[in-house]
């Protein structure tokens, strides 16, 4: 791997954004749209001797760091899972110390959204939570809707098979056609119909697999796993992925011509 020491960060003022270039002065390609499951939060609060709701507060802490990294070299979506549908399986305990957490968190995603012109999104079924989260989600999502520079989507008790079969229900509710459809149509319809399809897919911890997130939207993405624990997941880290994302020969399941 080329040393991510020898990176530069060029500003580049028309554009509102910093160019990367290696070091032979190649510039690194951006990918417009980026998703990360944010995987080994309690891992990182067993390592280091913590509670799991400080591990999870570290979790936030290295999102914030990541979400204005990213805005600044131009990545115009993030989308990051936060909760799924299978979360609700864990301790009671443990579930309302995420949700005591979401609420406090989404103060600090204000101020970022804010001060960096990013408009937050939510994916996923959001009023299945209290009403005092869900309702805050509601007024940052009204807060930031004419925010332009990048799309931040939070899955919030999303599950990809669950989204599909909400996607089925609106759509038969709507009276929809269904011996004419076609795949541009679910597209439409999904919790992620404003978002462009992730070009890389993260996944911290070194887990080898997709848990239910974005399973249609990610059929061409390239994917990105590491073994670093996502508190541990800084701006060297972020800039890996990147280069690696760059080596890759992106075919959509066409050939290229020699």
């Amino acid at each position: 791997m080329k040393n991510i020491n020898h990176l530069k960060r060029v500003s580049d003022n028309a554009n509102n954004r910093y160019l990367l270039y290696d070091e032979n002065d190649n510039i690194i390609n951006i990918p417009e749209s980026i998703a990360i499951i944010l995987d080994g939060n309690g891992r990182y609060a067993k390592k280091k001797g913590l509670p799991r709701e400080l591990g999870h507060k570290a979790g936030c802490e290295a999102l914030e760091v990541i979400l204005e990294e990213a805005v600044s070299i131009g990545v115009k979506y993030l989308t990051v899972y936060a909760f799924s549908t299978e979360n609700w399986k864990r301790s009671e305990n443990e579930i309302n110390a995420l949700f005591n957490l979401f609420f406090l968190y989404l103060g600090k995603i204000e101020e970022k959204a804010i001060k960096n012109n990013v408009k937050v999104n939510f994916i996923g079924d959001i009023y299945k939570f209290p009403k005092k989260l869900y309702t805050e989600c509601e007024r940052l999502i009204n807060i930031t809707k004419d925010n332009t520079r990048c799309v931040f989507s939070i899955a919030f008790n999303y599950g990809s098979r669950d989204e599909i079969v909400r996607t089925i229900k609106k759509m038969a509710s709507n009276n929809f056609d269904f011996n004419n459809i076609t795949e541009k149509d679910i597209t439409n319809n999904l919790d992620t119909k404003d978002i462009k399809d992730p070009d890389l897919l993260i996944r911290t911890s070194g887990e080898f697999r997709l848990s239910n997130f974005l399973l249609w939207q990610i059929a061409y993405s390239e994917i990105y796993i590491t073994n670093v624990l996502w508190p541990e997941f800084d701006k060297e880290e972020f800039y890996k992925a990147l280069i690696d994302y760059n080596k890759r020969d992106r075919r959509f399941g066409g050939r290229k011509e020699k």
